[in-house]
């Protein structure tokens, strides 16, 4: 385990409340990514350092680019389309009712959107992941958890990793591609009590990059779930990351502050914006949703 000498640069000083799902859109060479509870999808351009949003009118817990056009979302009901214009569509109403909330999501290499629910409270036992296949059927495909968070595939798409915050484990999971069956489930990394993994991504060589909430840094670990590297964040709050630029290469990190009132930022507080930093190693391309 080493402590990488990585400088993170300020792209984008948004001051969100709760940044966070970020996605390499990889024809528009543009970063998607969410403020969560404030309900808006946004799109980051380095090309211009532009951000551009589209309100949801509801929090959204992750977007994926569809081929078709357009994001696939994960709402407080449940899975939706939002087209370009910022057109909302239903998919899927999970049935969730107030109580529960969308979390983080991606898509697979195969085409399906993958997103976690969970309790505002909290209460353990109430998160699920779901699974949005292309003929927009909804699965539950884990239960049981407390707080369903970052998601990643190794690069042969053998294995899927999901992160459950609040009792801070990783798991691994045997994959199949062709069904997007789970099976085997072990737990890759127990995190020390206290440690809040959030969002991740999985690299080119199958380590996995972790965001740790309030731990102020981002974590690399082989796929044998050995600490590798750790890479300190300019602020407190890292929610996730994912690797774009045009050799994916960067790696983008989003941030939040989750204050009721951004004012009580200070003038030169960056909690809540989008950082970059150059890591050395590649990412893996974004699957898009295809139903």
């Amino acid at each position: 385990m080493v402590e990488a000498d990585v400088e993170f640069e300020l792209v984008l000083d948004s001051r969100s409340h709760l940044g966070e799902g970020p996605v390499w859109d990889e024809v528009a060479q543009q970063l998607v990514w969410v403020n969560l509870i404030r309900g808006e999808v946004h799109r980051f351009d380095p090309a211009d350092g532009s951000d551009t949003q589209l309100d949801v009118g509801a929090p959204v817990g992750a977007a994926a680019v569809r081929e078709s056009g357009g994001y696939v979302l994960a709402i407080e009901s449940g899975f939706a389309t939002l087209s370009a214009s910022g057109e909302l569509e239903q998919l899927v109403d999970l049935g969730l009712g107030p109580t529960h909330r969308a979390n983080d999501g991606k898509c697979d290499a195969f085409g399906r959107f993958w997103a976690g629910t969970n309790a505002y409270d909290f209460t353990p036992g109430r998160s699920t992941l779901w699974r949005l296949d292309t003929d927009g059927t909804a699965t539950a495909a884990v239960t049981g958890m407390t707080l369903s968070n970052g998601l990643g595939w190794s690069p042969d798409s053998s294995t899927m990793y999901v992160i459950d915050t609040i009792p801070g484990i990783l798991s691994a999971y045997d994959f199949d591609g062709a069904t997007g069956e789970l099976s085997s489930a072990r737990v890759l990394v127990d995190f020390a009590e206290s440690e809040m993994p959030d969002g991740m991504t999985v690299d080119a060589e199958g380590c996995l990059w972790v965001a740790m909430y309030a731990g102020g840094e981002v974590r690399r670990y082989r796929p044998d779930g050995e600490l590798d590297v750790r890479l300190p964040v300019p602020v407190a709050n890292p929610t996730s990351c994912a690797f774009g630029g045009p050799d994916l290469r960067d790696l983008y990190v989003t941030t939040g502050h989750q204050l009721d009132d951004p004012g009580e930022l200070g003038p030169d507080s960056h909690l809540g914006s989008l950082f970059r930093c150059r890591p050395g190693v590649a990412g893996l391309p974004a699957g898009r949703y295809a139903g």
